[in-house]
């Protein structure tokens, strides 16, 4: 806690006269916590933050700010801010809903004209969407921080809080068929792209399966995977009956996406890990 000293001179026409120094301590009565309800982060997904303050003193604390540096981070010689103000608060004091604070989008984000009162509390529940600048990777993660000055407070008050990035496979599928036109009892092929961007590698244990109902009904099946021919039924089932097919669960698997962040402009680029599967037939 801030201590201040004192001492006191006494000035008469024979001298000077120094009184002893006496020490004090300024107890802080005003806390603040900051916590966010998101396991993890991805780029444009929005996570929610909680900025809570007590007052445990017997003075309401009034017209304060609340400033929200957005994660930022220095880059070289430039601060660059991973996270994006999402446009809308709730602010509580005491458990009641009030106004919305006049706000400043930033950054930093700056939330003005917040109130404490004695023995009470005040909560600013907000969102931000983390942006390009968004660390991606294994070990990626946002630090955020607010800070409180205002009116009665002998210092600024400062409360963070730490969300690590979201490093689950995160998979998608497109499917192209070649050619688009094709005579009766002619060959096709249909590619399945499967794209992986996330920080870690879908293995086998992700039980990856890719099942599909060909229309029309094919024959002669061949299948690749990554240009490797696959076989049946250790890598793949089909019923020629009913044109099902079903790659086994965990025969595909997705390497993880690498990422470059640009060393001048601080954005992230992703290239997603790839895995083809190709399967052609008979019509």
């Amino acid at each position: 806690m801030p201590t201040f000293t004192n001492q006191a001179t006494l000035s008469y026409n024979a001298g000077v006269a120094n009184s002893n120094i006496v020490t004090g301590e300024i107890i802080q009565v005003l806390s603040a916590t900051k916590t966010v309800l998101d396991s993890g982060y991805r780029p444009g997904d929005p996570v929610t933050y909680i900025v809570t303050l007590v007052n445990s003193g017997t003075a309401p604390y009034t017209g304060l700010t609340v400033t929200d540096d957005l994660g930022a981070y220095a880059l070289g010689s430039t601060t660059v801010y991973p996270l994006d103000y999402s446009g809308n608060v709730n602010y509580y004091v005491n458990g009641t809903l009030q106004p919305e604070p006049a706000v400043t989008q930033g950054p930093p984000l700056v939330f003005s004209g917040i109130s404490v009162p004695a023995g009470g509390n005040a909560l600013l529940i907000y969102q931000a969407t983390p942006n390009g600048f968004a660390p991606l990777g294994v070990e990626s993660e946002i630090t955020n921080t607010a800070t409180v000055n205002g009116a009665g407070l002998t210092a600024p008050i400062t409360a963070s809080a730490t969300l690590a990035g979201n490093t689950e496979p995160q998979l998608s599928i497109s499917k192209t068929l070649s050619p688009t036109t094709v005579s009766e009892n002619g060959t096709i092929t249909y590619t399945f792209l499967i794209e992986n961007r996330g920080a870690t590698a879908a293995e086998t244990t992700d039980n990856l399966s890719v099942t599909d109902t060909f229309d029309p009904i094919l024959s002669n099946l061949t299948v690749t995977l990554n240009g490797v021919t696959l076989a049946s039924p250790a890598d793949y089932t089909y019923d020629a009956a009913t044109g099902l097919f079903t790659t086994v669960p965990g025969r595909i698997t997705v390497p993880a996406a690498t990422f470059t962040q640009d060393p001048v402009t601080g954005a992230y680029t992703t290239v997603p890990g790839t895995a083809i599967l190709q399967v052609t037939g008979t019509v």
